[in-house]
């Protein structure tokens, strides 16, 4: 699978319209389109605002991408990236225990 599909279904998965993303991101939303349609690669800036929008490194962005195609095999690659991101989160999340 291509960064374009992973970006895509990232964002459909966080609940942001393609125009708030790309306001978000700062492109226009044609540009948007063709990124995640893979008409367009994202530039490295780009791919690190996504991760900042996302409260994740950039890293596990592309993490995501090379690891989706074998979940996705089974029908699980939107359940892959929701159970990655929420593993991302809880583990940048402040531990309240520890305080």
């Amino acid at each position: 699978m291509m960064i374009g599909d992973i970006l895509k279904k990232t964002r459909n998965i966080y609940g942001y319209k393609a125009s708030e993303m790309s306001d978000k991101l700062g492109i226009s939303k044609s540009y948007l389109s063709e990124i995640e349609n893979n008409k367009k690669k994202p530039s490295l800036d780009l791919l690190e605002k996504y991760s900042d929008i996302y409260g994740i490194k950039l890293s596990s962005l592309i993490l995501l991408s090379e690891n989706f195609d074998e979940a996705d095999k089974g029908n699980n690659g939107d359940m892959f990236i929701r159970n990655m991101m929420a593993h991302w989160i809880d583990r940048m999340a402040p531990n309240s225990e520890q305080e």
